[in-house]
């Protein structure tokens, strides 16, 4: 991966947070996606979401898998605790980063190929398992980074950049935070910052497992059959003495719409997102009403963006597990192996 320090000298009358920080100290590097790519988006939103909450950059642990969408955690919060794992197994390393030690604030960052797919498993035993932690899905139903094959989350029927059809059933991760028991469910838009960002604050501020799907259009395969600058028509008429590739930049989309209002939202590609965002008298206390209304409005062709569900009363896994307030991390030997005469001890009271 590409690493491009920004550099450090800035305004000096940048606005600046309680803490004295100002939103370049939320940064991370340059970022080397795609421009206009709506991970940038998300990325951007996080920086905001976390510098307006005044939340000190080493109180964040900021964890992700294989992606575009796992590369982000580099270009934002740079300051931070940080871990990139391998394909899909990003909720088991933060589930145990967070039993270890519980004071940090735990972020997730994957993407639909990554969690959706071989990473489906691990998704649903965090979500299940109440971790305290914000996952955040940057969904944009293609693997990118292997060049725009169906994802997981690919709706059935659509097609993709070289014609193929998909014949597979969308996995919706939204109904299945729901149904697992997540206590924060959320789906938005990378280019609506009004409605992310909220989300995004209100997400580190639950204590449990707080889940945002964010739509996130793929701007790096627009090229189609008949032009002579196509990736496609190079590659058949060029000799090449190396294999490179070249993204064409887009503007990012952004979308601004009321409560209770449906917006169309034409990607780079042609295709349109039908985006209705929730109306303002929506009760997100209800899980049962939510898994149908999200069916309702998915069998109308749109996709429901806003706050869905939230727990009244969440717990996470360390209330299940009943762990000690003192991060584990931070116990000594005698208190991790109190030795034979107190595991005797015990064992006779369990008797």
């Amino acid at each position: 991966m590409t690493y491009l320090p920004k550099p450090k000298l800035h305004h000096p009358k940048l606005p600046t947070n309680q803490l004295g920080f100002t939103r370049r100290d939320y940064e991370g590097a340059v970022s080397t996606l795609c421009a206009g790519c709506g991970h940038d988006s998300i990325s951007a939103a996080i920086i905001q979401a976390c510098f307006e909450l005044d939340l000190p950059p080493h109180r964040l642990a900021k964890l992700s898998g294989i992606g575009c969408s796992s590369k982000t955690p580099t270009y934002f919060l740079g300051a931070s605790h940080g871990f990139n794992s391998v394909h899909g197994r990003m909720p088991s390393v933060l589930t145990g980063a967070n039993l270890a030690n519980r004071d940090l604030v735990y972020l997730g960052v994957s993407g639909d190929g990554d969690s959706a797919s071989i990473g489906l498993g691990q998704f649903a035993h965090s979500i299940r398992r109440g971790v305290n932690m914000v996952y955040i899905v940057e969904n944009n139903g293609v693997y990118g980074l292997t060049k725009g094959q169906f994802s997981a989350t690919s709706d059935k029927g659509s097609k993709s950049k070289r014609g193929a059809v998909n014949g597979d059933e969308a996995i919706d991760l939204v109904g299945m935070a729901l149904q697992l028991g997540a206590s924060f469910v959320a789906r938005s838009f990378s280019g609506d910052k009004a409605q992310l960002v909220p989300l995004i604050e209100a997400a580190i501020l639950h204590q449990g497992a707080a889940f945002i799907d964010c739509i996130s259009p793929c701007v790096a395969f627009n090229n189609h059959v008949g032009s002579t600058k196509s990736f496609d028509f190079v590659r058949e008429h060029n000799e090449a003495v190396n294999r490179l590739d070249v993204m064409v930049g887009r503007a990012p989309i952004v979308a601004d719409y009321a409560p209770g209002t449906v917006e169309e939202v034409t990607q780079h590609d042609g295709s349109v997102l039908r985006l209705r965002k929730l109306a303002a008298d929506y009760n997100p206390h209800d899980r049962v009403a939510a898994m149908n209304y999200l069916q309702e409005r998915r069998a109308a062709g749109e996709l429901v963006t806003g706050l869905l569900y939230l727990e009244p009363e969440p717990e996470d896994l360390h209330v299940f597990l009943n762990t000690v307030e003192t991060p584990l991390n931070a116990l000594d030997d005698q208190d991790l192996v109190p030795g034979a005469a107190a595991l005797a001890a015990f064992n006779a009271g369990n008797r």
